[in-house]
């Protein structure tokens, strides 16, 4: 029997006893919570829009008024309005949280590569409390609502980003017969349809059917070439919805066929200046439309899950609820990117950028020498159980939620050749005509599994007529990860050089295999007091680890690498304050936090160990303050607004930041975020939202005389709407009203940007029946 079958039998057993365990206690305890009084938990709810904004995680026990943590949930019904299709768009929601960041020197990211208070939060996006895997970009057809959780979130998710989580919640079967969709199309060559129908199986009791389904195929606005294509199918099925068990079967597959986005050069930006041999470019940019790759450019990507959760209620305090859940993402990307290294008056940017006449910018070419490649699937099989239960012991109530948690996660990246030349593209009038390129498996590659048992406990104590609520998590991950790579030796130097030792050129040779396990321990504390029902005060502290390879399953031996297996996890520490105040009638929050960062055990090349080598002693703080605010003003005035301001800093080490700024990189001091509608007497409604994200610091390099940082931006959007009768509604959303023209996210050599999306129109229909 070979490793993998002995640590998937261990993985199972394990699972076993954990849920035998858990169910012979609630068996146990069970007559003595049924004699308690479940806590009425909506009685603290905000009800927006009619829908009461609470969390779907069984670990988080009381409603938002009273959890002592920055938690904000985006609905489905704000983002439909907004036109938003994606994650990453459907964030903008939330202030100081985007896509900023455009890859690292010759990689361009792809997917949802979401920064949340100054730290990449792309690995730990979840979906109905569960990882989600893959950098790839996830569509909002299928989704409820999203929950954004700020500060550590390793209590109640494990290994996770030190500056929080984000979530989102799926779709299910439910009682009753509906549906509902939209139709769009947008100015720019946008066209979107989805449909949702429930629908009640009238031979069976509790039981019902539903089915949400899209279908996309758009350009991207203000950008040639670049498209998104897409269709999904998410059938769901439900099972003694009127009982004491339930059981949901929830399946998705989405399957996308793009045009990923190489972005464009930031020759002539603000804060660029010209390297030797290029003055002839100053003030002259680039157009931001522009697409620098080929016709051989392409996205494919294909997305399964099948999820099975079955839950009882023992009684109405005590609910015992499993979820099973295999997923898998399967991505083949191929981008022709380019990149700018430093050069000579004879060479500028290391050759890269190539002129016939010096004075006739028609003659400027750049070469486009750095295809990416991804040929990746990620995989995930785990099992969830939970225990939730409402007690009294004496005058103190409970709220009480422990579990179990078995997962295997797998990574397989298969190493790829791409055959055929680029000829140099225009620099201003770039042809995608020009060129092919194929791309083929040569038989390495790399895969990295992490296995993980987890336990956790998370219970909410109510004092003096409730008044005072003490909420405390504890969680404990075991984790094993292996990590396998090799490569075709080439005895080359510098990033891509492999050594052939006494092995011919191009053989296949071993360049990792590594292995870590630990055991990590996560807690979270805070408390609450309520003045008033209606308000609350709240301080909470909390622990968040992230270990060697938990990020992307990947080990290294490389001494300045926290993926390095000798190193420990790296901590995020985080104490945070606030008021939550609920008004006007349970349909409008207030929120107020103050909080402090600090994540430890971060490289620090200044201070070396006896062998010269990086220590851990790094260290790096945020500070900052959040205001929002989110509900009804009065029954026709909806709003929806953020602020966060944001003081970041390396505390020790050397600088991350290309000016030498002691702030962290694609992270805004100050955001905004608003949205609001009015609806008039006669039907119309009218709204709209300012966003506004201050400038940005990117990485450091080698780079030089690129743009060291963003210039700070503000765009409007607009809304108009308007009911055909019951059933249908016709909507326009306008985009950067005023045409702004800014730059949304830098790569960290700072040679390329993501441009903002420039004025656009969406037209747009809903129907519902």
């Amino acid at each position: 029997m070979n490793d993998t079958r002995r640590a998937g039998i261990r993985s199972t057993r394990r699972t076993a006893q954990a849920a035998m365990t858990i169910s012979l206690a609630a068996l146990a305890i069970q007559p003595a919570f049924a004699e308690a009084a479940a806590a009425d938990a909506d009685a603290d709810a905000i009800v927006v829009n009619g829908q009461k904004d609470t969390v779907q995680s069984p670990k988080y026990t009381q409603p938002l008024l009273n959890t002592p943590q920055t938690i904000q949930i985006i609905k489905k019904d704000l983002f439909i309005q907004q036109g938003a299709t994606t994650l990453t768009e459907a964030l903008r929601n939330s202030p100081g949280i985007g896509t900023f960041y455009a890859g690292e020197n010759g990689n361009t990211s792809t997917g949802d590569a979401v920064y949340m208070r100054g730290f990449d939060t792309s690995s730990s996006i979840f979906v109905d409390g569960i990882r989600d895997l893959g950098s790839i970009s996830r569509d909002v057809f299928n989704t409820d609502q999203i929950e954004v959780e700020k500060g550590p979130a390793g209590t109640d998710n494990g290994r996770t980003a030190p500056t929080g989580a984000i979530n989102m919640v799926s779709k299910q079967a439910k009682v009753g017969n509906a549906i509902s969709g939209l139709v769009a199309a947008g100015v720019d060559g946008q066209k979107r349809a989805t449909v949702d129908i429930n629908q009640s199986l009238g031979d069976m009791p509790g039981a019902a059917f539903r089915l949400n389904a899209m279908w996309q195929d758009s350009d991207v606005p203000g950008r040639d070439h670049v498209r998104n294509r897409r269709i999904g199918v998410a059938p769901s099925i439900g099972l003694g919805l009127d009982g004491p068990t339930q059981a949901h079967l929830n399946l998705l597959y989405i399957k996308q066929d793009n045009v990923p986005d190489g972005f464009v050069p930031t020759i002539g930006l603000p804060y660029w200046a010209p390297q030797p041999g290029l003055e002839q470019l100053a003030g002259h940019p680039v157009d931001p439309e522009n697409f620098y790759g080929t016709r051989s450019d392409h996205d494919h990507v294909t997305a399964q899950m099948a999820t099975l959760i079955v839950a009882h209620d023992f009684s109405d305090a005590v609910r015992l609820t499993n979820s099973i859940r295999w997923g898998r993402t399967k991505e083949n990307y191929l981008l022709t990117s380019f990149m700018s290294t430093g050069g000579t008056a004879d060479a500028p940017m290391g050759g890269n950028i190539t002129w016939t006449d010096v004075d006739d910018l028609s003659t400027y070419t750049m070469a486009r020498s750095n295809p990416n490649v991804k040929d990746q699937s990620n995989e995930i099989l785990t099992d969830q159980l939970n225990l939730r239960a409402e007690f009294a012991t004496g005058g103190i109530r409970h709220s009480l939620s422990i579990g179990a948690e078995a997962t295997r996660e797998r990574q397989h990246t298969h190493a790829v050749t791409v055959s055929g030349t680029q000829p140099a593209a225009n620099l201003y009038h770039p042809d995608w005509n020009e060129g092919t390129q194929s791309v083929a498996r040569n038989g390495a590659g790399s895969r990295g599994q992490t296995d993980t048992i987890s336990a956790y406990a998370f219970d909410t104590v109510k004092f003096f007529d409730e008044k005072l609520q003490v909420t405390g998590g504890v969680r404990v991950d075991h984790f094993d990860t292996d990590y396998f790579a090799n490569a075709l030796c080439n005895n080359g130097t510098g990033r891509s050089g492999v050594p052939c030792g006494s092995a011919p050129l191009g053989t296949i040779v071993t360049t990792a295999d590594l292995k870590v396990k630990d055991t990590l321990f996560n807690w979270k504390l805070g408390a609450v007091y309520k003045p008033v029902k209606n308000a609350s005060l709240y301080v909470n502290y909390a622990l968040s680890q992230q270990p060697p390879g938990g990020a992307n399953f990947a080990l290294s031996t490389s001494t300045t690498s926290l993926d390095n297996p000798n190193l420990k996890p790296q901590k995020a520490k985080t104490i945070e304050a606030g008021a939550k105040w609920s008004t006007l009638g349970k349909k409008l929050v207030v929120n107020l936090a103050v909080f402090r960062t600090t994540v430890t055990n971060e490289i620090n090349t200044q201070i070396v160990d006896d062998a010269g080598n990086p220590t851990q002693t790094g260290k790096k703080r945020i500070e900052g303050i959040e205001l929002s605010a989110t509900g009804n003003i009065t029954e026709r005035w909806a709003v929806t607004a953020g602020y966060s301001h944001l003081k970041t800093r390396v505390e020790e080490g050397a600088p991350v930041t290309s000016d030498g700024s002691p702030n962290l990189t694609y992270t805004p001091d100050d955001a905004v975020t608003t949205w609001t509608t009015y609806t008039l007497p006669f039907g119309l409604t009218v709204g709209g939202g300012v966003r506004y994200t201050s400038n940005l610091h990117r990485g450091t390099d080698g780079a030089v005389n690129t743009p060291v940082k963003t210039k700070s931006w503000a765009v409007l959007d607009a809304l108009l709407s308007y009911p055909l009768g019951e059933h249908v509604l016709l909507r326009l959303n306008a985009y950067n009203l005023f045409d702004k023209k800014y730059v949304a996210g830098i790569n960290k050599s700072g040679y390329r940007y993501t441009p903002g999306t420039p004025r656009t129109f969406l037209f747009s229909g809903d129907f519902q029946f």
